[in-house]
C-alpha cells in the first residue's frame, strides 16, 4: 500500500479514535437500495480528523439530513450547522492519496459486475445497480472515486466502511455485504439491492391507512437489533434515522435494512467520541457535550419512535440552536392528539430512551425486553389516528421543493451577478480550501468586516440545509442560500421575471408552461410519491404548478426552514 502524507493541517478535539467522518449520502438518489455513495468516505478530505470517531437529500445511497459538523469548538455545539460533508482542498497539485493506494481489494470487478442503472450519487461517487455476469443476480455498487481522495483521512474513511460492513455481515437487519473491488480509478462496494423503499414512504403507502402501534413496534424492534449488534462489535452506529433503513422487498413482511454506517465508528471500553456528528433532531444530549458512547444510539431510536407514533418530532425549534436546546432541556410532550390514545406501554418505552442521563437509559439490548417492542409484546394493534401519517408525510416531504427551486434559481445567476457574493464568500473562507466553516464564519464576524449581508443573515445562511448534506458550505451552496436573503428582494425587477422564468423552465421540460408530477419526478430524482412536494405549490390544485406559482414558492422559500419548519412540516431529512 503506497504511503500517504499530507502537510494539511488537521484540527479536531482529540479522543477514542482518529478519524472523521462526513455526512453523506450512501446511496443513490433512487429510492430503495442499500447502499450508496457517502460523502464521507471520499471527501472527508477537508474535514476534522483528530475527532474522537469515525466521522447517506433523499438518496440512501445519497442523503438529505443534514449532519452536524465535526468542525466546532466546545463553546459553538449549539449553533454548528449539522452536515456531514466533507469538502476538499483547493490546488495543491498533489497526486491524490487514492490514487497513490493500494487498497488490497478483488481487482476482478469489471469480469464479475455489469454496471447498469444509476440509484444516485453523493458529492464524490455514485450507486449503480449492477448485474453478476456468472448467475445474473442483481446488485447495489457504491463507486468511489479514489481521485476525490485528497488526503489519507479519506483513504481511512473507506476502508472503516467495508471493516464495518464485513463485520455485520450476516446480521438480517444489516444490508448484506458482498465483496470490495478496486481498479486504478475506483473503490467498488457491492451490497445486497434493497428495493422495498424508505420506511416512512413505507408507512405512508400502507393500504387503508392502517397503521398501529404493533406496526411501529416491529420497526423499532428491528433498529434495536441493529444497534444491539454493533455495540456487541465495539461499534456506534451514530446516526440512526430513518433514511438509513429501508426494506429488502416490497413484502409485506419485508425485514427492514440498516443501509448506511457512514458515520459508524469503533469505540473501546469506557472511552467516549468528543466530537459532534449525527442529524440534529435524533441527536444524544451527551452527543452535544462531546462525551458519548453506544447510549447515544438507543436515544436515536427513541426519537425515531415518537416521530413512527404521532408523526412529528420530540425536540423542535426553527433553528439547530434551539433544537439542541430542546434535547438538552426539554421533554418530549405526550399531551397533543393522538398522545392521550397512545397505549400507556409505549409512552413508558419512549421515556426510558429518551433518559437525558446516559448510565440511567435502557441499553440496546435492554430495550429489546421492553414489553411494548418484544415479540408478542402488549403493542395494540388498534390503527392510529390518521391525522399521524398525514403529519408524516409533510414529515418526509417538506421544504424539498423549496430546496430544489432555490438552486435553479442559483444556477441562473451569472458571473457579474454573482461577484458580489463571490466576494463575500472569499472574505469568509480565511484558508481558501473552497467551503466555510462555522469557525470561520465567527471569526470573520469578529473582524466586522464590511459586507452587506447582515450578520443574523450571514449566520443564517451558514446554517442553511442543503441536499449536499455537508458540515461546510461550499460557494454553490452560499449562493443558493443567500438568494432568499439577498437575491428575491429584486422579485420585482426584470432580472427577477427573467430568472425566474429560466429556473421555472429548468422543471418545465416539455415547454407546455407547466410543471407537471412526472417533470417533477425527472427533475429531482425523487421516487415514490411526488404529491407532497406538488401540493406545496400547486394553490389552485389543478394537478401542476405553473409558472406563477413556482415564483410565489420562490418568495416565500427559505432555506433557514428547509430543516423541518415546523411540528407538521419537512423532515429533517434532516440530515444536519
Amino acid at each position: 500500500m503506497g504511503l500517504c502524507l499530507s502537510t494539511t493541517k488537521v484540527t479536531g478535539s482529540s479522543s477514542n479514535n482518529h478519524h472523521h467522518k462526513n455526512n453523506g449520502a450512501a446511496g443513490g438518489g433512487g429510492g430503495g437500495v442499500a447502499g450508496g455513495v457517502k460523502a464521507s468516505a471520499t471527501g472527508a478530505a477537508a474535514k476534522n480528523k483528530q475527532s474522537s470517531s469515525a466521522d447517506n437529500n433523499n438518496n440512501h445511497y445519497n442523503t438529505n439530513e443534514k449532519r452536524m459538523s465535526r468542525k466546532q469548538q466546545p463553546e459553538q455545539q449549539k449553533q454548528v450547522k449539522l452536515k456531514g460533508k466533507q469538502s476538499s482542498r483547493r490546488g495543491s497539485g498533489a497526486i491524490p492519496c487514492g490514487k497513490r493506494t493500494d487498497f488490497g481489494y478483488d481487482k476482478e470487478f469489471n469480469k464479475r459486475y455489469t454496471i447498469g442503472k444509476l440509484l444516485g450519487h453523493g458529492q464524490f461517487g455514485y450507486t449503480y445497480v449492477a448485474t453478476d455476469k456468472e448467475n445474473g443476480d442483481r446488485v447495489a455498487v457504491k463507486r468511489i472515486d479514489k481521485g476525490k481522495m485528497l488526503l489519507p483521512v479519506a483513504v481511512e474513511d473507506v476502508k472503516r466502511e467495508v471493516k464495518i460492513l464485513r463485520q455485520l455481515a450476516g446480521h438480517e437487519n444489516v444490508v448484506h455485504f458482498i465483496n470490495a473491488f478496486e481498479d486504478d480509478s475506483y473503490v467498488y462496494i457491492v451490497m445486497e439491492l434493497c428495493e422495498g423503499g424508505e420506511l416512512l414512504d413505507r408507512i405512508l403507502a400502507k393500504k387503508d391507512s392502517r397503521y398501529s402501534e404493533k406496526d411501529a413496534a416491529v420497526i423499532v424492534r428491528q433498529m434495536l437489533k441493529v444497534a444491539a449488534e454493533c455495540h456487541l462489535h465495539g461499534l456506534v452506529h451514530r446516526d440512526m434515522k430513518p433514511e438509513n433503513f429501508l426494506f429488502k422487498s416490497t413484502k409485506e413482511d419485508s425485514v427492514l435494512k440498516a443501509t448506511d454506517f457512514g458515520l459508524s465508528d469503533f469505540i473501546k471500553p469506557g472511552k467516549k467520541f468528543h466530537d459532534i456528528v449525527g442529524s440534529a433532531y435524533y441527536v444524544a444530549p451527551e452527543v452535544l457535550q462531546r462525551k458519548s458512547g453506544p447510549e447515544s444510539d438507543v436515544w436515536s431510536i427513541g426519537v425515531i419512535t415518537y416521530i413512527l407514533l404521532c408523526g412529528r418530532r420530540p425536540f423542535w425549534d426553527k433553528t439547530e440552536d434551539g433544537i439542541f436546546k430542546e434535547v438538552l432541556r426539554n421533554k418530549p410532550d405526550f399531551r397533543r392528539k393522538p398522545w392521550p390514545t397512545i397505549s400507556n406501554s409505549a409512552k413508558d418505552f419512549i421515556r426510558k430512551l429518551l433518559v437525558k442521563d446516559p448510565r440511567a437509559r435502557l441499553t440496546a439490548a435492554q430495550a429489546l425486553s421492553h414489553p411494548w417492542v418484544r415479540e408478542g409484546g402488549d403493542a395494540s394493534e388498534i390503527p392510529i389516528d390518521i391525522s399521524v401519517l398525514k403529519n408524516m408525510r409533510q414529515f418526509v416531504k417538506y421544504s424539498r421543493l423549496k430546496q430544489f427551486a432555490l438552486r435553479a434559481l442559483a444556477s441562473t445567476l451569472g458571473e457579474e451577478e454573482l461577484a458580489d457574493l463571490k466576494d463575500q464568500f472569499d472574505a469568509i473562507d480565511v484558508d481558501k480550501n473552497g467551503s466555510i466553516s462555522l469557525e470561520e464564519m465567527r471569526q470573520a464576524l469578529a473582524k466586522d468586516l464590511p459586507w452587506k449581508l447582515k450578520e443574523s443573515r450571514v449566520l443564517e445562511i451558514l446554517q442553511a440545509i442543503d441536499c449536499n448534506t455537508d458540515g461546510l458550505v461550499d460557494f454553490s451552496e452560499f449562493v443558493a442560500a443567500a438568494l432568499h436573503v439577498h437575491q428575491l428582494q429584486e422579485h420585482n425587477s426584470e432580472k427577477w421575471e427573467e430568472r425566474s422564468q429560466a429556473a421555472f423552465d429548468k422543471f418545465d421540460i416539455d415547454g407546455d408552461g407547466y410543471i407537471t408530477p412526472d417533470e417533477l419526478r425527472m427533475h429531482t430524482g425523487l421516487r415514490g410519491s411526488i404529491d407532497p412536494l406538488l401540493e406545496e405549490a400547486d394553490i389552485d390544485r389543478d394537478g401542476k404548478i405553473s409558472l406563477s406559482e413556482f415564483r410565489k414558492l420562490l418568495r416565500t422559500a427559505s432555506m433557514g426552514s428547509t430543516n423541518l419548519p415546523s411540528p407538521s412540516g419537512h423532515r429533517n431529512s434532516r440530515r444536519v
